[in-house]
């Protein structure tokens, strides 16, 4: 699955998810196949890793795993799977949702590294605009 923009909460992929990703957000509920996030160069995916083998279906050669740490993050993809669930009545969005805290430790932000650099650095251009 390519993504060049869009925003979209699946249940699951195969092999090669967000292969190529330019930019949007995925999400995703359920398992992955191996290969995920090669070549991924823009947008952000949060992966439900429930099984606590996603790292190594995951291609490390352009992006980094991080923690669902930042309230942005939190905020976004709990938005996403709410929406996910009032659109398809989703029985994994459901589940999650009622136990949004232990869900929320599942799951891994998928971001890649230029993409966080130039994110950073344009946030530190704002900051500089204000001052």
């Amino acid at each position: 699955m390519r993504n060049s923009g869009a925003w979209a909460v699946i249940e699951g992929v195969g092999d090669h998810g967000c292969e190529y990703m330019t930019g949007g957000r995925v999400v995703v509920l359920g398992d992955t196949g191996r290969n995920f996030a090669a070549g991924m160069s823009g947008g952000i995916a949060y992966v439900c890793d429930r099984k606590g083998d996603f790292a190594a279906k995951c291609n490390p050669g352009m992006v980094e795993l991080e923690m669902m740490e930042a309230e942005e993050d939190i905020a976004e993809l709990r938005e996403l799977v709410d929406k996910h669930f009032k659109l398809t009545g989703s029985a994994v969005a459901r589940d999650a949702l009622g136990d949004w805290d232990n869900a929320l430790t599942e799951f891994v932000k998928v971001m890649p590294t230029d993409y966080k650099r130039v994110l950073a650095e344009m946030k530190k251009q704002e900051e500089q605009a204000v001052a």
